[in-house]
C-alpha cells in the first residue's frame, strides 16, 4: 500500500481568541504531517476575508494551505480576483465547490451555477497552476435528484479538471467503496479521499448529519443516544467506531484521510494515534 495522505480541514475563526486557539490546534496537528490544511469558505463567500487570512497565515508558518472556493453568489470577476490573489501568494491548491446561499441572502445566484463550472473556469484562467479537489457524496448530496445524477455530477467535476475528490463524512465504508468503483467505471478514476468526522457530541453530530444528508447508521445513533450526557462514553465509543472505519478504509485502498477537525486537535489526533504504525510512519 502506498503512503497514506492526511489532510485537515479548518473553518476561519471569527474572534481573536479563536485565531489563537486555531494556531495552537495547527501546531498540535502538525505531528500527523498533513499534506495540507484546508480552510472553508462560507455561504456565498461570507468568510472570504477570513479564509484568505487564515490560508496566508498557515502558509507563512511553513505549511501547505488549500482554500475552499465557492462560486455561488460570485461573478466571474470576483472569482478571477480571488484565484489571482492566491496565485500571486504562491498558493497551488484549491478545494472548488458550488457552495450554498446563506439564509435570507438577497443577492444573485452567481454567474457560475455548478462546481464543474467553477473548476472549468479555474482551469481556463490558470491552466495547471492549481491542484483542484472537488466534493464527492458517497451517500448522495441532499439536493441531488438521484444517486445516479449525483455520481454524474462528480464525473463532470473530474472531466472539468478536478485532480481528486474529498467526500462528505460518512460512517458506512461500503458506500464509499461503491462510489469510488462506480465513478472509476464512468471515467472519473482519480483519488477520492474519505472525509472523516470525529464523534464527540451526539446532538451536534445528529444536527450536522440531518442538514447535510450524511447517514448515521441506526445502531450508532441508538448506542450514542443510550449514553445520554455521558460525554466520556460518547467519545470513547465514537473513537472506536471512527478509528476502526479508518483502518478499514485504508486497508481497502483509500488514498488517505481528510479530517473535519472543527478547529480542534484532540479528536483528530486520537483517531490518528489508533491507526496502524505502518500507516502513521
Amino acid at each position: 500500500m502506498s503512503q497514506a495522505i492526511f489532510s485537515v480541514e479548518f473553518f476561519p475563526p471569527k474572534t481573536a481568541e479563536g485565531v489563537d486557539k486555531l494556531k495552537q490546534a495547527r501546531q498540535q496537528l502538525a505531528q500527523i504531517k498533513p499534506a495540507y490544511f484546508s480552510v472553508t469558505f462560507g455561504a456565498a463567500g461570507s468568510t472570504q476575508a477570513g479564509t484568505r487570512d487564515t490560508v496566508l497565515e498557515i502558509q507563512q508558518e511553513g505549511y501547505h494551505a488549500a482554500p475552499h472556493l465557492s462560486c455561488i453568489g460570485r461573478t466571474r470577476d470576483d472569482l478571477r480576483a480571488i484565484i489571482n490573489e492566491y496565485k500571486a501568494h504562491g498558493i497551488r491548491h484549491i478545494i472548488a465547490l458550488r457552495g450554498d446561499l446563506p439564509s435570507g441572502f438577497g443577492g444573485t445566484f452567481g454567474e457560475l451555477h455548478y462546481a464543474s463550472d467553477l473548476i472549468a473556469f479555474i482551469r481556463e484562467e490558470t491552466g495547471d497552476w492549481f491542484h483542484i479537489e472537488a466534493a464527492a457524496y458517497p451517500e448522495m448530496h441532499p439536493q441531488a435528484k438521484s444517486p445516479q445524477d449525483d455520481l454524474q455530477n462528480f464525473v463532470r467535476k473530474v472531466k472539468a479538471g478536478a485532480n481528486a475528490g474529498i467526500t462528505q463524512y460518512f460512517y458506512n465504508p461500503d458506500a464509499y467503496f461503491r462510489f469510488v468503483d462506480d465513478a472509476a467505471r464512468l471515467g472519473a478514476d482519480v483519488p477520492v479521499f474519505p472525509g472523516i468526522m470525529p464523534i464527540t457530541n451526539f446532538s451536534q453530530l445528529a444536527r450536522f448529519s440531518d442538514m447535510c444528508g450524511a447517514e448515521v447508521p441506526r445502531w450508532i445513533r441508538l448506542k450514542l443516544a443510550s449514553f445520554g450526557d455521558d460525554t466520556k462514553s460518547i467519545r470513547a465509543f465514537g473513537l472506536d467506531v471512527v478509528s476502526q472505519m479508518c483502518d478499514r478504509l485504508l486497508a481497502g485502498g483509500a488514498p488517505g484521510l481528510h479530517f473535519y477537525s472543527l478547529n480542534q486537535a484532540a479528536p483528530t489526533l486520537a483517531i490518528w494515534e489508533r491507526l496502524s504504525p505502518a500507516v502513521r510512519a
